[in-house]
């Protein structure tokens, strides 16, 4: 690629270094990486999505399982996070599904939660560094926040599950935690931490986090899908969020 002329667009231009990466050199196992040149000298967050990406799998399908209704649920998820079906819509029709199901089947499958490799030596390296770290999530805050909390990370948003008579109704209560939620809670807890867009990080692997993914300075595309990863700044293929700490200047801490 020739350099540009002065005063180029700097915007156009990472956007045409990107789609030169894409064509000559990204493949199914090559990561992609374009950045900010501050992000090392600026105040930083790192915001994470939670299902598939600071875990390794799908909590409603976990409890889909218990319901018997897995295949079912996989269908309707799979198509939303292809961006084939809206997230409140799809979100709706997998939690019916999961009527009548006791509310204890959140505690097991909690305890079956997998995080996926690396996220304990990221959330402990960011905490250490004094870097802010969320997670957002169209799952569950049962779920979610105990297990943000065994991470040491501070901040959660996700869907609450409405429970009468110790079970589960087949509804969320309040507003669906959905593309556009996802992006407040990006900049609601950029403004609280005083960090500039610029310095944010967000990463997600699906459709339902277009959204916070284009919105921060930085946006990270976690073994995603591909419509995640065409709007992406960065395209992490192998499932290690020790690569997140690293992205944003933090190391390891001495032993991780």
């Amino acid at each position: 690629m020739q350099p540009s002329a002065p005063g180029a667009d700097v915007d156009a231009v990472v956007a045409a270094l990107r789609a030169r990466a894409r064509e000559e050199a990204l493949g199914p196992t090559t990561d992609l990486v374009v950045v900010p040149a501050e992000l090392d000298v600026l105040p930083r967050l790192v915001v994470l999505d939670v299902d598939s990406t600071l875990i390794t799998g799908e909590v409603v399908e976990m409890l889909a399982a218990r319901a018997g209704v897995e295949d079912e649920v996989a269908r309707v998820t799979e198509a939303a996070m292809r961006g084939e079906v809206d997230f409140a819509e799809s979100l709706h029709r997998r939690v019916a599904l999961l009527e009548g199901l006791p509310v204890g089947v959140l505690d097991d499958v909690l305890a079956e939660v997998v995080p996926s490799p690396g996220a304990a030596v990221m959330a402990s390296a960011l905490a250490r560094a004094g870097v802010p770290v969320g997670v957002v999530s169209g799952g569950f805050l049962e779920v979610v926040e105990p297990l943000a909390a065994s991470l040491g990370i501070p901040h959660a948003r996700a869907n609450a599950l409405e429970v009468e008579a110790g079970r589960l109704t087949g509804r969320v209560r309040g507003d669906v935690v959905d593309a556009a939620a996802k992006e407040r809670f990006l900049r609601e807890l950029a403004q609280h931490h005083g960090v500039p867009t610029a310095g944010t990080v967000a990463v997600g692997d699906g459709a339902n986090d277009l959204d916070v993914v284009r919105a921060a300075g930085t946006g990270v595309a976690f073994c995603a899908k591909p419509v995640l990863a065409a709007a992406a700044d960065v395209v992490l293929r192998h499932r290690d969020l020790t690569a997140v700490a690293h992205l944003v200047g933090v190391g390891p801490p001495e032993g991780g």
